[in-house]
């Protein structure tokens, strides 16, 4: 599993370091894609990446930095931080969709459209069996 996530994270390394984004701190790239998807909180962050709190606060604070990510206070819960990608952050999620679809694209023209959907709903499965077993991957596990 890891030899294949590597996979990706090669193909969208290249294509971002091109674009000048060479200077994305680790779990930037999944984070710029997570906030890009819909509204998150760094709670949620956190439980996504398998991080503290304040390990999600220093990532956000150098995306912020970096002009990816912008950080706001939540209009109706002032506890609340709201997250929005800049044009920056917006550009990144482009480059790596562009890349992460090459993937898909070859994958799919080796092995076929059924076998990409039914190696999906296999995925799905594990993930859900994580998620019913309460076990999120950890960022130690490099998933």
């Amino acid at each position: 599993m890891r030899a294949a996530r590597n996979t990706y994270v090669v193909a969208v390394r290249a294509p971002l370091a091109r674009s000048g984004f060479d200077d994305l701190p680790r779990d930037g790239v999944y984070t710029i894609a997570a906030i890009a998807v819909g509204e998150i909180s760094p709670a949620d962050l956190g439980g996504l990446l398998g991080v503290s709190k304040q390990a999600v606060s220093q990532l956000l604070d150098s995306l912020v930095l970096r002009g990816y990510v912008r950080r706001s206070t939540d209009a109706f819960d002032r506890r609340r931080s709201r997250l929005a990608l800049t044009e920056r952050g917006k550009a990144v999620a482009a480059v790596c969709r562009r890349a992460i679809d090459q993937v898909e694209q070859r994958i799919t023209e080796t092995v076929g459209e059924e076998r990409v959907h039914h190696t999906r709903q296999t995925l799905e499965a594990l993930i859900a069996l994580a998620s019913e077993w309460n076990c999120a991957p950890t960022a130690a596990q490099g998933l």
